[in-house]
């Protein structure tokens, strides 16, 4: 059986303005690739270069990463609406993008630890001016699922998302988690345990083996 993916979402502790300064550009991109596409079916190579370029000169401020990251979602929200419109789902004769979860690439974030912690406390982010260090508020759903990382019985994306949701700034981690008993490497943590005599209680605090749900 292959892995199952899982997202949390962890508040950000005091965001940055440039959060906010990026998040009506990077929905303007994103709604107007979405018109595009579904209005001619597909964005076409030479479209996409023309529209890319466009879009450097409308939004100087913003990082070339995330104006690609907006272009592709664009995409991807302009074939969903051609999908849905075909079923009958949907009647408006173009797509609207009222909120946007903007993604940030591998090589546009990062994250960074504390002394005292296995877990990532602080996210590296690439935003107008450079990156700018943001620190997030952990809890014992996003502790469950990095411990398993920590065993090799998940996988961190190499995509993050960042949300706005009723004022508040949300980092969303996603998972890709191996079912129990399929993962090598939890299995062979177990075996270790067995064989030095180590007991539940000797765990770290906040793990579980029961699987709760994610955000």
């Amino acid at each position: 059986m292959g892995s199952v993916r899982r997202a949390v979402a962890v508040e950000v502790e005091s965001p940055p303005p440039e959060l906010s300064a990026v998040e009506e550009a990077y929905r303007r991109i994103v709604e107007e690739a979405a018109v595009y596409v579904a209005e001619r079916g597909r964005l076409e190579r030479e479209k996409y270069s023309e529209l890319y370029r466009r879009f450097r000169e409308l939004y100087p401020h913003l990082p070339a990463q995330l104006i690609q990251q907006a272009m592709n979602q664009g995409v991807e929200a302009g074939r969903s609406f051609l999908e849905a419109r075909r079923d009958g789902r949907v009647h408006k004769p173009r797509p609207e993008v009222r909120r946007v979860s903007m993604r940030f690439a591998k090589d546009s974030w990062s994250y960074r630890k504390t002394a005292a912690s296995a877990a990532p406390v602080r996210l590296a982010l690439s935003l107008p001016g450079g990156r700018r260090e943001v620190w997030i508020k952990p809890h014992r759903r996003f502790w469950l699922y990095w411990w398993r990382v920590l065993r090799k019985e998940a996988e961190l994306a190499s995509t993050l998302m960042l949300k706005r949701k009723r004022d508040r700034w949300y980092a969303i981690f996603t998972f890709d988690v191996q079912p129990r008993g399929g993962a090598s490497g939890g299995s062979s943590y177990l075996r270790r345990k067995r064989k030095h005599g180590r007991s539940r209680q000797g765990e770290p605090l906040g793990h579980s083996r029961r699987r709760g749900a994610v955000e």
